[in-house]
C-alpha cells in the first residue's frame, strides 16, 4: 500500500447560483460552480461550470466541464469539455479537448502532455543552453 501525504477527498463543493466568492479556491475535490468566483480556482479533481457560472481568474484542475463564462487561463490535466453554451476569453492549456459546437473561445490553445501533471505541464521549458 502506498502513502500519500495528500488527502484525496471524494467530496463535491458547490458554488450556487446567487452566490459571489471573491479570492481563490484550492481543493482536492470537485467542485461545481454556478454563481459567480472572483479568483483563481486550483482543484485536483474535476470542476463544472455551469450554464450561470462565471469565473473571472485562472483555472487548474483535473478534468472540466464548461457551460459558463470563464475569463481567464485554464489548464487541465486530462480533458476539458466546452459545452455549446460556454464561452471562454483567455488561454486554453490542456491534454484533450471536446468542443460542442456553439461554444465559443477567443485565445490560445495548447496541447499539453498528458504524462505531465497540473500547473507544471502548461508551463514552458526553457530553452537547454548548448556550452562548447
Amino acid at each position: 500500500m502506498a502513502k500519500s501525504n495528500e488527502i484525496e477527498s471524494s467530496s463535491i463543493n458547490l458554488i450556487s447560483n446567487g452566490t459571489e466568492i471573491i479570492g481563490d479556491i484550492k481543493s482536492t475535490g470537485d467542485i461545481r460552480i454556478d454563481g459567480f468566483l472572483t479568483g483563481n480556482l486550483n482543484i485536483k479533481g474535476k470542476v463544472v461550470i455551469g450554464p450561470t457560472g462565471k469565473i473571472s481568474g485562472e483555472v487548474i484542475c483535473k478534468n472540466s466541464e464548461v457551460s459558463g463564462f470563464i475569463e481567464g487561463k485554464i489548464t487541465v490535466e486530462q480533458l476539458l469539455s466546452l459545452k455549446a453554451s460556454s464561452t471562454i476569453l483567455g488561454d486554453i492549456a490542456t491534454a484533450k479537448l471536446a468542443i460542442e459546437p456553439g461554444a465559443k473561445f477567443s485565445g490560445n490553445c495548447k496541447m499539453i502532455d498528458s504524462e505531465k501533471r497540473g500547473a507544471t505541464a502548461a508551463r514552458e521549458k526553457e530553452p537547454e543552453k548548448y556550452t562548447a
